[in-house]
């Protein structure tokens, strides 16, 4: 058996962390990169499969990225600057508060059609065309459409076409597949355990996912000597661990 420790300072990092109105993000560094040659920086596995998509379906000079990473300083003057051109109503319904934006992250992403003039908040992505063809295929690289209209009463957040946030994968099929937004996922994880996981088989390859609780400053799991995991906090109250398995 392998035995891994958890911290329960950990919980604040992660692919799976939850950044919304209630939690705020609270990591000081996260480990970014340029995405390609842009001025734009994104986590770097985010950065990296999200070339891997726009390769695959070859549309990687007519998508762009529109904004990622924002400090949260770059996100309070961009609330006031929404503040101030649009009013309250628009900017509380697309703009998150500083140290509560995903993009702070550097997991999110606005993504736009290559165009001259393309809006600073609300990009233009459309549902046809090669727009959908990437939201039709981003979750197999990791990524989800994070903010779509029949969730705006739990986001928080107006439906954003153009918002995708990297969760990696398989979390992103799953998700898709039953139809949760982020916070509705956390909440299904939080049923299952060591004991008894939830399990997801896409062909031949097996995930075993559970959630562990942080009631302790440390706890410690037991995984078989030959598993494969990953393990992301939850920025809430705990951890997500993914096993990777061959078959069943």
């Amino acid at each position: 058996m392998q035995i891994k420790t958890l911290y329960k300072k950990d919980i604040i990092q992660g692919s799976l962390i939850l950044v919304n109105q209630h939690y705020p993000f609270r990591l000081s560094h996260p480990n970014l990169c340029f995405f390609q040659e842009t001025t734009h920086q994104i986590q770097i596995d985010a950065s990296r499969l999200l070339k891997q998509c726009l390769q695959h379906l070859q549309i990687q000079d007519e998508i762009i990225v529109s904004s990622a990473y924002r400090s949260a300083l770059e996100q309070k003057q961009l609330y006031q600057k929404s503040l101030k051109n649009h009013g309250q109503a628009y900017t509380q319904k697309y703009v998150a508060k500083a140290h509560h934006s995903e993009h702070e992250t550097g997991l999110a992403i606005d993504l736009a059609l290559h165009e001259d003039d393309i809006d600073e908040i609300c990009p233009n992505f459309p549902n046809t065309g090669i727009c959908q063809k990437f939201r039709d295929f981003c979750g197999d690289f990791g990524f989800i459409e994070r903010y779509k209209k029949d969730k705006e009463t739990i986001t928080g957040i107006g439906s954003e076409s153009w918002h995708f946030r990297y969760v990696g994968f398989p979390h992103s099929l799953i998700m898709n597949d039953y139809h949760f937004c982020l916070e509705e996922y956390h909440d299904f994880l939080k049923c299952y355990s060591l004991y008894h996981p939830f399990v997801y088989a896409i062909g031949q390859r097996v995930f075993e996912i559970f959630y562990v609780p942080m009631i302790k400053e440390q706890v410690t799991i037991a995984l078989r000597n030959d598993d494969i995991y990953q393990i992301s906090g939850n920025n809430m109250d705990g951890f997500i661990v993914t096993v990777w398995r061959r078959s069943l």
